[in-house]
């Protein structure tokens, strides 16, 4: 794949306004060519870095995970989740990445407990069963909403991976609809099945 390129897409600040004056006629007066900067080609783009395109995507995305984070802690007093924000950005491409918004445990029928984690993402994606998590990323959607099982990696100490055992491959759940996500992800925190059904309903 090419090597990106990233420019600043801010509108420049509108030069001071300099009263209407014909280049020829100035020439006839003076004698002279007037070299001042607004008579010739428009400044160039300033590119910037990777590394300035991953602290703005950064900004980006721990502020969505922010906002997310406050609204689910917003919906009913028995279910908080503790704030964990951190975020990443793909290597080859700083614009796009996703952010760790909050991680519990919970039970389900069919396994005793299982810790689980909640992120973001700024662009939708297939999830991925090996090493390379995400596939097919696309830009269909501005957001994806996606929580998969985790359990601590076998081969470093205090590092968490996917529990592909919960499910076959760690997903509990994966959309670009923000409110399936956030009604998901309440459902995941509920103590009680009386507390999930009133969260089924809304």
């Amino acid at each position: 794949m090419a090597k990106l390129r990233y420019f600043d897409a801010k509108k420049p600040a509108d030069p001071e306004p300099t009263p209407p004056m014909a280049g020829y006629t100035e020439f006839l007066r003076t004698g002279r060519i007037n070299r001042d900067k607004t008579h010739w080609l428009a400044e160039e783009r300033r590119y910037l870095t990777f590394a300035e395109v991953a602290e703005r995507t950064a900004s980006k995305l721990r502020s969505a995970g922010e906002t997310t984070h406050g609204r689910l802690n917003s919906f009913h007093q028995s279910i908080r989740f503790p704030k964990l924000i951190f975020h990443h950005t793909l290597r080859d491409t700083p614009h796009l990445g996703y952010c760790h918004v909050t991680a519990a445990r919970t039970q389900f029928a069919q396994y005793e407990e299982v810790s689980w984690a909640f992120y973001i993402a700024n662009f939708f994606a297939r999830l991925g069963q090996n090493d390379n998590f995400f596939e097919d990323i696309s830009l269909k959607y501005s957001r994806m909403y996606f929580a998969v099982a985790i359990r601590p990696d076998e081969d470093a100490s205090k590092k968490l991976t996917i529990n592909r055992e919960v499910r076959g491959n760690g997903v509990l759940f994966h959309t670009h609809d923000p409110q399936i996500a956030i009604r998901n992800v309440l459902l995941l925190g509920a103590r009680n099945e009386q507390l999930r059904d009133i969260i089924r309903q809304l």
